[in-house]
């Protein structure tokens, strides 16, 4: 993997103004947030989980809490069984719109994460960590959002999600980062992407229709 030093101190100081900025500019926002969530089933405002960070060092990731405490915290949703019965009312919306991930701005701020990187894999996802390994897409830092998720997020299968991930890894430059996060706004407001307890939900759909 081609290093690119100029890049990654650019990058770096994004993160770190950027991130500052928006944790001020969102405080009462994120507060309000913390409030619903807490009203709205017990347990901690914050849900806190094992990923894989730059290297595949283990780093704590923050998120607002959008599913009941009696869930398992180490099981991707897509090997949830029903899914959408574990997500709470407010996690449904807060899911939906990905306000849940805008805790992730204390992860860049502390060089955890970056704004635009492959997402986080969880600790014992094994099988995308060995693919991510394919195109090194563990050797750089993950991100709050990345090719793969403005490209399918959700419906993506593993090998289709690394193999983006790969890409980016060799695509990777300060302006084709700040036009992810550009892309990445809109497919927010679209919701695109976003199918609670399916990963390769694309390729279902289309298996399906085929029957």
């Amino acid at each position: 993997m081609k290093k690119k030093p100029i890049y990654s101190f650019f990058k770096r100081a994004f993160d770190l103004f950027c991130s500052f900025l928006a944790i001020i500019l969102l405080a009462l926002p994120m507060l309000i947030v913390a409030l619903a969530v807490k009203l709205d089933s017990k347990g901690p405002v914050f849900f806190k989980q094992d990923r894989v960070g730059k290297n595949k060092k283990i780093f704590k990731i923050l998120k607002f809490r959008s599913m009941y405490v009696d869930t398992d915290p180490n099981a991707p949703t897509h090997q949830l069984d029903h899914a959408n019965a574990h997500i709470t009312k407010v996690g449904k919306f807060i899911r939906k719109t990905s306000i849940d991930e805008l805790p992730q701005l204390f992860n860049i701020f502390a060089g955890q994460m970056s704004f635009v990187g492959p997402r986080p894999a969880l600790w014992n996802q094994d099988d995308l960590i060995a693919e991510r390994d394919r195109y090194h897409a563990n050797d750089v830092k993950p991100g709050l959002t990345g090719l793969a998720q403005i490209s399918g997020r959700d419906e993506l299968e593993i090998p289709v999600k690394a193999k983006f991930d790969g890409e980016y890894v060799e695509k990777r430059g300060f302006f084709y980062d700040i036009g992810l996060l550009f892309r990445t706004v809109f497919s927010v407001f679209r919701h695109e992407g976003v199918v609670e307890g399916g990963t390769g939900e694309l390729h279902k759909n289309d298996t399906s229709e085929k029957q």
